[in-house]
């Protein structure tokens, strides 16, 4: 339920947040378009998509900022004092839902991407992974904008359905696609299945604030701020994690292309670059 009334405070913290967010996914969609040149071309995909997922977010935390400073005005001297919701105005939290239905399957297909499988396993992954994702949000939304308790209920399990089933296939069919890739990728590429899991689980905590009996203000803002940073980590920082990825198979692949890069020669090449090299099959 969006408050009637924010403290100076309280708009400050949501103000402020947005304002993060959006530095994090424009600068971070910037910086991996930039460097796409850093990696061999059948790595730059994966790129180009994380670049894609960061601008679509920056775009709708655009809108979602607009949206927040036209929903929450004062009347205060020098705009210090209570903000409340104008007449004809409303927080639309529909922008989340927009982003977070084209970035979502996005960033599985980063995933899988960065990989470079073959063209069946890709396929065969995308196929399950892609319409999972799409489903998860399409269910979450009927529960967000829901008036009753019931209806998050119903609508909260739904969604979790398709969760649990993009958790298999991550954890379970994903991994048997991971013996080939070298060590420290592996590593990487484990290090970004939790993440990509933890921040996906903000989100149903916070879906799930009203019915714990959190309401009011405070708990708006707390959602607000726990969206937020799981969206930064989501996108942004697992981004770069793809970016770190790509990097280091581009090196194992083509000891050239690392000599060069690192400006070592082949026979110099760090001992983490050495030995996923050393690794290929």
């Amino acid at each position: 339920m969006i408050p009637v009334d924010l403290t100076q405070g309280q708009f400050d913290t949501v103000y402020n947040l947005l304002s993060l967010v959006i530095a994090a996914q424009l600068f971070t969609a910037l910086f991996l378009v930039l460097a796409l040149q850093r990696v061999l071309p059948r790595y730059r995909q994966a790129l180009i998509i994380a670049a894609v997922v960061c601008g679509i977010a920056a775009y709708h935390y655009f809108r979602i900022f607009d949206s927040f400073k036209a929903a929450f005005v004062t009347d205060a001297p020098g705009g210090v004092g209570i903000y409340s919701q104008a007449p004809g105005f409303s927080f639309n939290e529909g922008y989340r839902y927009v982003d977070w239905l084209l970035t979502v399957p996005l960033l599985l297909v980063e995933l899988i991407a960065v990989l470079a499988l073959a063209r069946k396993i890709q396929a065969r992954l995308l196929m399950k992974l892609v319409p999972a994702a799409t489903l998860m949000i399409v269910l979450g939304y009927p529960g967000e904008t829901g008036a009753t308790d019931d209806m998050r209920i119903l609508w909260g399990i739904l969604s979790t359905i398709p969760f649990l089933y993009i958790l298999y296939v991550l954890f379970v069919e994903l991994t048997k696609s991971l013996d080939r890739q070298p060590p420290q990728v592996k590593v990487l590429l484990g290090r970004l299945r939790v993440l990509l899991v933890v921040s996906w689980l903000v989100y149903p905590v916070a879906y799930a604030l009203p019915l714990l009996g959190f309401d009011g203000a405070d708990a708006w803002v707390l959602k607000q701020a726990g969206y937020s940073i799981a969206d930064i980590a989501a996108k942004a920082v697992y981004g770069l994690i793809i970016y770190r990825v790509a990097k280091l198979k581009s090196y194992a692949d083509d000891p050239a292309f690392a000599a060069a890069e690192l400006g070592h020669g082949e026979d110099r090449l760090p001992p983490a670059v050495d030995s996923a090299r050393q690794s290929r099959p």
